[in-house]
């Protein structure tokens, strides 16, 4: 009877002790293909920074060798007078400036203020199931094309 206890012992031990190796083994194994992995999007990630850093570098030599005399319409900022929740108005966002995007590089005397405000004024803009009506209420044109428009929801 003795034999058999220090058996089952000897065995638990052995079940315990291999059960014990293998979770080292297999941590230890992990550990390595995670770090290596997470080595390579480092990489990755310090050469795309080169690259944009490259290309912004190229990108102000080129907007400083444009001729300073000339205004070029080099952004467009949209502010929505709404209530509507976050999401909406980044969403209205989008795409209103997906509408004015042709104008961006433009030089600012061609265009024509009250065509910009006709893109948008009086439209109805459905997004998600929801319509919205966008009135312009104000327009500001320089460098940066600034526009102000309350929007409305219309409920069916």
């Amino acid at each position: 009877m003795d034999k058999v206890k220090t058996l089952k012992r000897k065995y638990l031990l052995f079940l315990f002790t291999g059960f014990i190796i293998g979770l080292l083994f297999g941590t230890i194994t992990l550990n390595t293909f995670i770090s290596y992995r997470i080595d390579t999007y480092l990489q990755q990630i310090k050469y795309l920074e080169t690259i944009i850093e490259d290309k912004n570098t190229r990108l102000k030599i080129l907007e400083e060798s444009i001729n300073k005399k000339r205004f070029i319409l080099k952004e467009i900022q949209i502010f929505l007078l709404t209530e509507e929740d976050q999401i909406d108005q980044l969403t209205l966002e989008k795409h209103i400036k997906q509408k004015y995007n042709k104008l961006l590089g433009k030089e600012v005397k061609q265009i024509d203020m009250d065509l910009v405000g006709d893109i948008i004024d009086n439209r109805i803009m459905k997004i998600d199931g929801k319509e919205y009506k966008l009135k312009v209420y104000k327009l500001a044109l320089t460098e940066i094309l600034k526009i102000w428009i309350k929007v409305e929801k219309i409920n069916h």
